[in-house]
């Protein structure tokens, strides 16, 4: 790629993101939804409810668990439904950032949930056709008291509007019992059934004399922000596996003759929702899909500069992910091509992370895998791949000395607790991997930390690590990213092997 440099030092100390005014205007925002619609509205909730760290990354200073916040803030007029497709629990669907399958997902979330008192008082499997899967993973819930329901596909969806909203399409869904003003729909993952849910609420709410209303939550794309801000296109980065593609919403500007962004599956989705909503209400109450939204979050950005260079760097980011993700048969070459065209819109190049030629420079100079990290004051280190540690354990390692104020003081691992790790691994474990890798890094430095104040010291900087940038020259094994991302740090890799073997040890 070619280079063009567009940095400025230690900007990802900055913030651009105000979270306060934030969870105030949306809270307001919410709240004056809800009176509209007689203290009653379904809340179709989209994105990911615990660490949006896309958001955190594009928007620095952006809380990734603002969204709890905001929940817990309007907790007492609250309560949560959680939504998982049946094909998704029978397919054994992964999230791939955390390695966990949907209905393990699930759980783990409402745990979270019920740990920061936050109600969740139901469960709904969507898409159910008998999958015996499924039945399984409520009876699982059910032993433990939850209430779990089973939707239907829906009959005559998405056309035949006249049965959708019958009791033979959305009625023949049971109701779902709730109590509070504010019912928030969530799920695990994109297509797991929350319009639906949400539809058959309304419908079930409007036969029983509650006019009750819908709206929708999603982060991104924010809708009056301009068609080709780079957050915008962020988020087409970070979809471009499922075709999202931003557009102006049509419906809006006729509507008002004011231009507002949203994305193309909810734009062709409109028409039948709009016509769906009329047959249960008897009314338009929303013009458009930007009507349907109550995203607050342009309000309380403060320095569009750095959410413009943020962004740039993310589709950068986004882009070498899918160079790898292509490379090792996850995705199309469409979505590769997709990305790359991102990258080009923006006029974003491999200068916006300077840890990318450095670790090439410094790998051609010593013929060694290597990985950098810019420190948060934009010092550069980094780590090898030789003798007995990983290039990505070297440079963590690296950058802790250098932030603890030791440069090239080794003396923070002693020998004899990195030897045996290795031993243990290829004598017991019987791998054939000798080189030792974060965690491992990690946990012989705490053992260290106990009798050794250098140690101690070198540990203790971990958390300066979140936000930094790293780039390796290599795909690293997936255990080793995931660790990085756990620590906070943004690593993005050249599309290239480190050996030919087939099989991840």
């Amino acid at each position: 790629m070619k280079t063009k440099k567009e940095t400025s030092k230690n900007e990802n100390k900055k913030v651009c993101f105000d979270n306060e005014l934030y969870l105030k205007l949306q809270s307001e925002n919410i709240s004056k939804r809800i009176k509209k619609f007689n203290n009653k509205l379904y809340l179709e909730f989209g994105g990911k409810i615990f660490d949006d760290l896309h958001a955190a990354r594009v928007l620095p200073g952006f809380d990734p668990n603002i969204k709890i916040k905001l929940l817990q803030k309007m907790k007492k007029i609250t309560e949560i439904i959680f939504c998982i497709s049946a094909n998704d629990i029978e397919k054994n669907k992964i999230r791939a950032d955390l390695g966990l399958n949907y209905a393990d997902e699930v759980l783990r979330l409402v745990d979270n949930l019920r740990a920061l008192d936050l109600t969740v008082s139901s469960f709904v499997i969507t898409l159910y056709k008998g999958q015996s899967s499924a039945q399984k993973f409520a009876q699982k819930l059910e032993q433990r008291g939850e209430k779990v329901y089973f939707h239907n596909y829906t009959k005559g969806y998405p056309n035949n509007v006249e049965t959708i909203v019958s009791d033979a399409g959305y009625g023949a869904n049971p109701y779902i019992e709730t109590s509070r003003p504010l019912v928030v729909v969530t799920a695990p993952g994109p297509s797991s059934g929350k319009l639906a849910t949400c539809l058959s609420q309304l419908y079930h709410e409007y036969k029983r004399g509650k006019k009750a209303g819908y709206a929708k939550f999603e982060t991104f794309p924010v809708w009056n922000l301009p068609l080709k801000h780079p957050v915008n296109i962020a988020y087409e980065a970070a979809t471009a596996d499922l075709n999202d593609v931003n557009q102006i919403d049509p419906f809006h500007f006729n509507a008002y003759g004011k231009l507002a962004i949203n994305y193309n599956r909810d734009i062709a989705v409109f028409p039948i929702l709009q016509n769906i909503l009329h047959k249960i209400t008897g009314k338009d109450i929303y013009k458009s899909p930007t009507d349907m939204g109550v995203n607050m979050i342009k309000d309380a950005i403060i320095d569009d500069k750095l959410a413009v260079l943020s962004a740039k760097k993310e589709i950068l980011r986004r882009y070498y992910r899918a160079e790898c993700d292509y490379k090792k048969g996850q995705i199309t070459f469409d979505n590769l091509e997709r990305n790359k065209s991102l990258v080009s819109e923006v006029d974003v190049t491999d200068d916006f992370l300077k840890v990318i030629d450095v670790s090439r420079n410094v790998a051609k100079q010593s013929n060694y895998p290597t990985v950098a990290l810019e420190l948060p004051n934009g010092q550069i280190v980094t780590g090898k791949s030789k003798k007995i540690i990983t290039a990505s354990g070297a440079v963590v390692l690296n950058a802790l000395r250098e932030l603890a104020g030791l440069g090239d003081d080794f003396d923070v691992i002693t020998d004899d607790i990195l030897l045996p790790i290795v031993e243990y691994r290829t004598k017991i474990l019987k791998s054939h991997n000798t080189l030792l890798t974060i965690d491992d890094i990690l946990v012989a430095l705490s053992i260290c930390s106990a009798k050794n104040e250098k140690a101690k010291k070198t540990i203790e900087q971990l958390v300066n690590l979140k936000g930094c940038e790293a780039h390796s020259t290599y795909i690293l094994p997936s255990s080793e990213e995931n660790t990085l991302k756990k620590l906070g740090i943004n690593i993005t890799c050249d599309p290239v092997f480190l050996n030919a073997n087939l099989f991840e040890d």
